[in-house]
């Protein structure tokens, strides 16, 4: 926008026409070191080889990983409530367990005040 009082030259001091060198290291040194090592690792194609964490897999283990990832939201939750009313269930299981294999009437305290 023009003005009275030379504004067109004001706003053409301000342009700069200088050209940055962006390709020197000294100018623009890595910000973060070792960025520049792993964009370059990540770079690589992918390899048809399976990541390190699936090699121990089984198939039946590869297989429930399909079936839960193909689970909507709604399904996955479900699936989630139900192990832990499983893991429940088993507890309630091992306390009886472990409860009717005891002795009755018999504990490590009173063991010790009898023979005292």
């Amino acid at each position: 926008m023009a003005s009275p009082n030379g504004g067109d030259d004001f706003e053409s001091s301000l342009l700069s026409f200088e050209n940055l060198d962006r390709a020197s290291p000294d100018l623009w040194p890595e910000q973060m070191p070792g960025v520049a090592e792993f964009a370059a690792c990540c770079k690589n194609p992918i390899t048809n080889s399976p990541p390190k964490w699936m090699a121990e897999l089984e198939i039946e283990d590869i297989e429930m990983l399909k079936e839960l990832g193909s689970l909507t939201t709604a399904n996955l939750m479900e699936k989630v409530k139900g192990l832990q009313n499983l893991a429940y269930q088993l507890g309630l299981e091992e306390s009886r367990e472990m409860t009717r294999g005891k002795p009755q009437g018999c504990s490590i305290h009173s063991t010790r005040l009898h023979k005292e």
